[in-house]
């Protein structure tokens, strides 16, 4: 089986770039799969994540980058001459390489790639929820980028249509896409590891991971955990994620730091895990934590949560946005030692199933259905 992935780059520390590696070291290294990923930016810069030399990289160095800094109207117009150069040099790779299948990551290749008639069958991945697609920082929105929003959304419905498969991330968000036929369901796999360190539930220690941005919603949590330190003033809260963590404000025993390289020793060191997304995609860091032992109480956000944990059982959710339900749970956690540390165990358990082993299984038999 040979595999044509069309990504923008692999430098950035993203999680789009995270799970593609895995899948593609996967794919490469144990299924026995011919795998390429077809590159926009970031030419002559090393992967992120460690990358199997069985994956063959190609650089069709189009530097959309470039576009970044250039004023409103000298970026349309050089992304419609970048936009013709990608299509001319993408088509020249696929029909060198002649793959099976060819997979969209949903970037600016899926405006024209079902038109390249390579004889490879044609998959789109979408790594965000519908509901929270071109989704805007608070207060960062206007009438124009709204109409934006919404054109952009009737164009990528046009070109989901003609995919031979359309994948999600969650059943919740499988839903949001009812006008369309071909949708299947796939969560991100967890990357292999050898020895992942698993929590003693015993240390007064409360754990969120995640990029400072709106969409995370610290700012909620932050509200919450005032709440759970007035009635537990023993226990910490620890926040770890990259982004700008000025506007954040403090509060008692509430510790704002830097992402870490190795997230699992801070999970393994704590007690309990916390997610209060505003919007997920899918909500990758829950399972990293439930590996790690840690029960998580999370928002119902859109999406992923509600597909991950299930309510009682190995974690909490509650409703989107409710700060006192949010500190509730939490408390109880804390509260009940022997609860906290069985959920822990049987996040372990629902960890299990999204280890890249068994989500690269399904991965296989999705392609050879494709195929024939």
């Amino acid at each position: 089986m040979r595999i044509a992935y069309c990504t923008p780059s692999l430098y950035i520390p993203g999680g789009v770039e995270r799970v593609l590696t895995t899948k593609a070291n996967y794919l490469a290294d144990v299924a026995g799969y011919e795998v390429y990923i077809i590159l926009t930016d970031g030419k002559d810069r090393k992967p992120y994540y460690p990358l199997s030399e069985k994956v063959h990289v190609i650089n069709l160095d189009i530097r959309f980058e470039e576009l970044w800094n250039m004023s409103f109207i000298k970026k349309g117009l050089a992304y419609l001459k970048k936009q013709k150069v990608f299509k001319k040099k993408l088509k020249e790779v696929l029909f060198d390489i002649r793959p099976d299948v060819t997979v969209s990551l949903l970037r600016r290749e899926i405006n024209f790639l079902c038109d390249i008639n390579d004889g490879s069958k044609k998959v789109g991945e979408l790594h965000v929820n519908r509901l929270n697609y071109r989704n805007f920082e608070a207060g960062d929105t206007n009438v124009i980028k709204e109409l934006f929003a919404k054109y952009w959304m009737r164009s990528l419905v046009k070109q989901l249509k003609r995919l031979d498969r359309f994948i999600v991330l969650s059943e919740e968000d499988r839903n949001n896409w009812k006008e369309i036929t071909n949708v299947t369901v796939m969560p991100n796999p967890l990357p292999k590891t050898n020895d992942t360190p698993v929590s003693t539930t015993e240390e007064k220690k409360v754990i969120a991971v995640g990029r400072y941005v709106y969409q995370k919603g610290f700012d909620l949590l932050i509200d919450a955990w005032e709440m759970v330190a007035e009635k537990h003033p023993d226990w910490h809260l620890y926040i770890y994620g990259r982004g700008n963590k000025e506007e954040y404000k403090r509060t008692a025993n509430c510790h704002l730091e830097d992402a870490v390289e190795n997230i699992n020793e801070k999970y393994a060191e704590s007690s309990v895990f916390v997610l209060s997304s505003r919007f997920e995609g899918f909500g990758m860091v829950i399972i990293e934590a439930m590996k790690c032992g840690l029960p998580a109480v999370s928002f119902a956000c859109p999406c992923g949560p509600s597909d991950i944990i299930t309510n009682g059982k190995d974690g909490f959710l509650v409703d989107n946005g409710d700060t006192k339900q949010l500190a509730e749970r939490i408390c109880f956690l804390i509260e009940n030692p022997e609860v906290r540390k069985d959920m822990g165990q049987r996040a372990i358990e629902t960890a299990r199933k999204y280890d890249v082993e068994e989500i690269g299984k399904r991965w296989e038999a999705l392609f050879d259905d494709i195929v024939g």
